[in-house]
């Protein structure tokens, strides 16, 4: 009996996985996708709201280092919307309202949630060190939402610790255990359990389109090398940064990123 159960339950993950795969207009990628983007940009506000309510958030009229995070914003986000808007893709950025917030925390950290949440921490800017590498860092932050790869972590967690049998329950009622999902998939905070490492193909992805919307801003795009040098540094013999811990830095990338220079520079106009 046991046996048929694991059959049944098996079968169910696989017909999810199957019949809840999308595709992402960007990338031009299938991924699988069990959560309704408008339902996902709802949870992220939800945890958005309450993140901020429990850390210090640095005012922006008292702060430039808040106002720098505000300004690296809004450039991209212009620049974004410039890229949707001659791809035909406007629709694709529906029902983003876009936040940029720095929190006081030693955490070497930022990321963005579904919707145009954005967090960064103040323990990240002695290693950015300049305005444009931070417009690196966000960008390809602000990649991993638009490119959905929140979502296909989350829908790969959920079937793996809920299975596909529970997930709808949990998805519906907005237990706790769907809630620990969305964090860690979005590496907010250390305090989630092991947050679900972004795969080799959304590493790549976030570092490509990053690079496009970080030169669109007006950013030089060529700060991403020793940006990530910098980073590979700070990992030196101990803990790494919080945001290595879903954004690996080693040779291989930095490689990777100088072959992808050459296009991004083909973007970057320097802003006057």
């Amino acid at each position: 009996m046991k046996h048929v159960m694991n059959k049944v339950i098996l079968a169910a993950v696989v017909a999810t996985s199957i019949t809840s795969c999308a595709h992402n207009a960007i990338t031009n990628r299938n991924q699988l996708s069990l959560y309704p983007e408008s339902e996902i940009q709802s949870m992220a506000a939800q945890q958005y709201t309450q993140f901020l309510s429990e850390n210090k958030v640095v005012s922006t009229s008292t702060n430039k280092d808040a106002e720098m995070v505000r300004r690296v914003g809004t450039r991209l986000v212009n620049a974004i919307t410039q890229y949707y808007t001659q791809k035909g893709l406007a629709k694709e950025l529906e029902g983003y309202k876009w936040e940029y917030n720095l929190v006081d925390s030693k955490e070497v950290n930022a990321w963005c949630m579904p919707g145009g949440k954005i967090v960064v921490y103040t323990g990240l800017l002695p290693i950015s060190q300049n305005e444009a590498a931070l417009a690196v860092v966000l960008g390809h932050e602000i990649t991993h939402a638009l490119a959905h790869h929140g979502n296909e972590r989350m829908s790969q967690g959920a079937l793996q610790q809920l299975g596909g049998v529970a997930l709808q329950t949990a998805l519906a009622n907005k237990s706790a255990a769907a809630q620990n999902i969305f964090m860690s998939a979005y590496g907010v905070g250390s305090n989630v359990g092991v947050l679900l490492p972004f795969s080799r193909n959304q590493e790549s992805e976030a570092d490509h389109y990053g690079l496009i919307f970080t030169a669109m801003a007006g950013y030089n795009p060529q700060e991403a090398i020793p940006l990530w040098e910098r980073m590979k540094a700070a990992s030196g013999g101990n803990a790494p940064p919080q945001i290595l811990s879903t954004h690996p830095s080693d040779d291989t990338r930095i490689a990777k990123l100088k072959e992808l220079m050459p296009e991004a520079m083909t973007y970057y106009k320097p802003v006057k």
